[in-house]
């Protein structure tokens, strides 16, 4: 079966210039964009019930912007101002600069790595004293404490943010030649929204080993992995795809 339509499970690219629009273009395909899953803050209450003093600590680990957001909205409903002398530790140079939303950009206090923990804990074993705070999700992947723990950092955990389905309700289902998945949660939403869903011929789609695991636990044929050494991409592992599959028509 040739793949004509594809439902993407993140919200719609912004700007006119995607890979997955150049794709769309180049094969003839409806490629329709919807978030599976939202993030959701934590209330003021309930991050007082996990009995963390923002004000013990002298540095963030900050892995996403959601991080960020959710830090300084947390800081300001329990009324800490944070210091000038905070150190911020940033998964990537793009989270740092996010960072500018809220701080004066100061290079001695703000620090980055290239993208993965590995990369961060290179810049941040320089900084051993420090004692750092990880605001994070309540679906916080365990690389990220456990890669901290191995190389003893002082750290401590909060939960600022949690990671809920969609209301997906008016798709009245999912008739898509491919579902394209990102996170376990993506497909954790699939089957609160659709219960009986049955994927008979649709294509599944994955990113990252985590969603993949997710996909197969659930009972379901993962037909396209990404990323792979031919295709480091999700838009590149679709192509191989569906050029294969015009082949065998």
């Amino acid at each position: 079966m040739a793949i004509k339509t594809i439902l993407v499970s993140q919200p719609k690219p912004e700007g006119e210039k995607s890979p997955y629009y150049d794709l769309a273009d180049k094969y003839k395909l409806k490629i329709d964009f919807r978030p599976f899953i939202h993030v959701e803050g934590i209330a003021a209450q309930e991050f007082r019930q996990q009995k963390v003093n923002i004000a013990d600590h002298t540095a963030i680990i900050l892995t996403s912007k959601n991080a960020v957001d959710h830090f300084f909205r947390i800081a300001e409903e329990v009324r800490f101002e944070v210091p000038d002398s905070m150190k911020y530790f940033c998964i990537s140079e793009a989270v740092a600069y996010y960072l500018q939303k809220y701080v004066t950009y100061r290079k001695r206090k703000i620090f980055f790595g290239k993208q993965t923990i590995e990369e961060l804990v290179d810049v941040m074993k320089k900084h051993k004293t420090e004692k750092f705070l990880l605001p994070c999700t309540d679906i916080l992947r365990d690389k990220i404490p456990i890669t901290l723990e191995e190389h003893k950092f002082n750290f401590t955990k909060a939960v600022l943010y949690r990671t809920v389905a969609s209301d997906l309700s008016d798709l009245g289902n999912v008739y898509y030649d491919m579902l394209v998945f990102f996170s376990p949660g993506g497909i954790e939403s699939l089957f609160k929204n659709f219960p009986d869903f049955k994927q008979n011929e649709t294509k599944i789609a994955a990113f990252g080993p985590t969603t993949a695991n997710a996909v197969v636990k659930h009972n379901l044929r993962l037909d396209v992995h990404a990323p792979q050494p031919n295709a480091p991409s999700m838009t590149g592992a679709i192509e191989l795809f569906v050029k294969d599959q015009l082949k065998k028509k």
